[in-house]
């Protein structure tokens, strides 16, 4: 599995598990680099992957966030 999808897999299950929490912002995109010691666009491909989802809503020049609410499918796959 590449390393985006590696990352995308990782930040899905902290999200529908409740470790993010709606709202909450994600880590930035450098911590994200230093956490799954990969390279930056490696990370945005990640972000750009949850956001096509509905995971995520960025914020130009704030950050990313856990979309509020998450998607209704997303929230029925939480709960199991």
């Amino acid at each position: 599995m590449p390393p985006y999808q590696r990352t995308t897999a990782a930040l899905r299950r902290q999200i529908l598990s409740g470790q993010l929490q709606p709202g909450e912002q994600l880590p930035s995109v450098r911590s994200l680099q230093e956490q799954y010691a990969i390279a930056g666009g490696t990370v945005q491909a990640a972000l750009r992957l949850l956001r096509a989802e509905g995971l995520i809503d960025v914020v130009h020049g704030r950050g990313s966030f856990v979309a509020a609410p998450l998607p209704p499918q997303r929230q029925t796959s939480q709960r199991r």
